[in-house]
This record gives structure tokens, sequence and C-alpha cells, in this order.
């Protein structure tokens, strides 16, 4: 079958792209000009050029395509213009499914989020756990609420999409790196001091892409399917990576609100500098403050999904890391 991908050159969409291919799929990626396709250079995948932000671009390249996997997202924690955000991961996604809906696609498989979902204090979240856009904190939480709507909005007119929602991604091949990829690669490298009390859903990234495939085989259309991992706390993973990278894992547990200060420093400071990264933003401190674990039960049962320890995902990401960036231990 030949099916239409976006974000192939990313993190998790090169690694769906490998996943498609394994199938005996064919693959027609959407990149935008100037894009940086080395996760793609080795794979026989036609690149075709367009944008989500121009609708015309898109019937072309949807052309002969009996499926389509929407991955691409402007995924960071930190944008000074989150406007930008949105009309990429909301109005992109809107464009898009009307344009599968037009072509009359037999499937479609949307890429969301855990960040979509609701928390449990102290407990496991899952696909029905109660959440409302109040509940967002920050623009891309916001803006992958409101392109999930979207997506649920296109199911009730017809469109057969199935979405998901992978829990935090590590492994091989986050050359931005993302978010969580920085987190692995600066550990690794004995940089972060100190941490906070909080935690995440680790999951292989390649146990992602099989978690698409496997949602687009057996998946229920108008369902939302957790790809997740192990539940780990900031401490156990950080230690997990100093053993790993023959670091020593950070012993210091910082209060959040000393961190304050820090967060309102950073992000002035990354203002005035374009390209800068803040070290820590106010965001983060809010998400710090709940533990962001889930549960993948409705996956493995429905689709039979089985993903792998989370060692092992941390084992691959510090070894691309090392290999990538010539990372020395700490």
């Amino acid at each position: 079958m030949k099916v239409f991908l976006t974000g192939g050159s990313g993190f998790v969409g090169s690694a769906l792209a490998r996943r498609l291919l394994a199938r005996g799929h064919a693959v027609q990626a959407l990149v935008r000009p100037g894009s940086d396709t080395r996760n793609l250079a080795d794979l026989p995948v036609t690149l075709v050029t367009g944008d989500l932000r121009e609708p015309a671009s898109l019937a072309p390249a949807l052309a002969g395509c009996a499926a389509v996997f929407h991955v691409a997202a402007d995924y960071r924690l930190w944008v000074p213009d989150k406007e930008a955000m949105f009309r990429a991961n909301v109005e992109g996604t809107r464009v898009l499914m009307q344009a599968a809906l037009a072509a009359g696609v037999e499937r479609v498989v949307y890429t969301s989020s855990v960040a979509t979902l609701g928390h449990v204090p102290g407990g496991v979240a899952d696909e029905e756990t109660p959440v409302t856009f109040d509940d967002m904190i920050g623009p891309y939480k916001q803006s992958k609420f409101l392109a999930e709507d979207e997506v649920r909005r296109f199911a009730a007119r017809g469109l057969p999409v199935v979405i998901v929602n992978p829990s935090t991604p590590v492994g091989p091949r986050d050359i931005k790196p993302t978010p969580t990829g920085r987190l692995v690669r600066d550990a690794a490298c004995g940089r972060i001091p100190a941490y906070v009390d909080t935690g995440l859903n680790i999951v292989h990234v390649d146990d992602v892409a099989e978690g698409h495939c496997l949602a687009f085989e057996r998946g229920r259309v108008g369902e939302r399917y957790i790809v997740g991992g192990e539940n780990l706390t900031l401490r156990e993973i950080l230690v997990a990576i100093a053993g790993l990278s023959g670091g020593r894992p950070p012993r210091l547990r910082l209060p959040r609100h000393l961190l304050w200060p820090v967060a309102y420093a950073s992000e002035w400071y990354a203002r005035l500098a374009p390209g800068a990264l803040p070290l820590v933003t106010r965001d983060e401190l809010r998400m710090a403050g709940h533990t962001m674990f889930f549960c993948s039960d409705k996956a493995r049962r429905e689709l039979g999904y089985t993903p792998r320890p989370a060692s092992e995902a941390l084992a691959d990401a510090v070894a691309w890391f090392r290999k990538a960036t010539g990372a020395q231990a700490a």
C-alpha cells in the first residue's frame, strides 16, 4: 500500500518510515523546503515538497496514497511565538484532515501525545482520565489538545482516523534533538547536577513506531491509544543514564520553588538572544509538578502492543548520542 507520511524526517517519523517499509508499504514523505532529511537518507522513501500550512501543496502530494500517517508537529517546550505553534499543530492538522477526507483515503493515523491527556495525582492515567483545555500547560500541550479535537470532528464526519498518543520516546536518530533527547544527552555528559521530583513514561521510539502500525492495522476508528512504556521518576531515569554512561547520578534534589527565579531569568535571556534556549522554563516547572505516568493497557489489549523495558530505550538513546556527538562519559 502507498502511504503518505508527514514528519518523516523527524525522530518518531523516521522510525515509523522504517517500520512501514519493513511491512512492504511504499512511503511518500512530505518535507518542507530546506528540511534536514538525514534520517531518511538511506531509505527508499519518495520525498515530496510541501507545507501543511499551504493546502494547495497537499492534494498533489496525496495523489495515489491509500493511507495517511500525520506525525509532523512543532514539539518544543519553549516558543517565543506561540501563535506559530498553533498554526503548525492545529491549523496544519485541520488542513491535512480536510485533504485526506477529500481524497477519500482508506485510513488515517494521527499522532497526538499523552500531553493531551489528564493526570492522576499519585497514580497512573489512561485514555479515559478526565481532562479539559484548562488543564493544558503551555502552548505545546494546548495546541495538541485542540488539534486532537479537530481530528475527532473529522472522525465524526466520516474520516476513518485512529489516534495514537505516544508517551515520552527516546532512542536513536533524535537529531534535533527533542526536549527529552536533550535531557538524555546532557545527563550522559554529566551536565545535569540536580533533579526535581517528577516522573515520565519512557518508551523506545521504535516501539512508538510499531504502535502506529498496529493502530493502522487493528485500531478502531475514532479511538485513541496510548503507546507508552515504563513509568519512572526523573531520578530513576538519571540514575539509569549515569549507569549507562559511566558517570555519577545527581544527588541534589531541588524544590521547584527555588527554580522559579532561574526560569524567569532564562526566558528573559532567551527572548533577547534569538536561537538560545532557556535553562528551564516556567511551563516546565508547572509540568514537573505532576508525575506524567500513563498506562498502555488499552493498546496492549486491542492492538497487541508490547513495548520493551525502558532500560533498553535509554541504552539505545545514550549509545546513539555518544556516537553522534562524540560525548564522553561524565
